[in-house]
């Protein structure tokens, strides 16, 4: 079997130490269970939250990702909106941030599992 790229083990929610075994139990599309993660990777047994509050850190990730989302959409609105008024930029980018909410949750948790916390790939596991 070939190995799996850091990059494709991030991308499609993947263990970062045997890039094996799922991270998320549901799909970021089932709205009750978006935020149900395997305690630990039922491929190697890694435990993914290693101290209560590990994953407060992946917060600054998402807040990156928002943020970044929004200043793209700012951007397109005044240049392609010809600068509308103040509510209609609130009134896309507010739902925009609700509807991303659940993908943006996972590649926060993602991107500070592979990126962040240090966890080393572990090649045969």
């Amino acid at each position: 079997m070939e190995d799996v790229s850091k990059l494709q083990a991030a991308l499609n929610g993947l263990c970062p130490r045997c890039r094996k075994g799922k991270i998320f139990k549901s799909p970021f599309y089932s709205l009750r269970k978006f935020d149900d993660m395997y305690e630990l990777c039922p491929h190697c047994g890694l435990r993914y939250e290693v101290e209560p509050g590990y994953f407060i850190g992946a917060m600054y990730v998402s807040y990156a990702v928002s943020g970044g989302v929004a200043l793209v959409l700012g951007f397109l609105l005044f240049y392609l909106g010809n600068d509308p008024q103040g509510w209609v930029y609130a009134a896309i980018i507010a739902p925009v941030m609700v509807l991303i909410a659940p993908i943006n949750f996972r590649i926060s948790r993602v991107v500070w599992l592979h990126y962040v916390a240090g966890i080393n790939y572990v090649k045969g596991l």
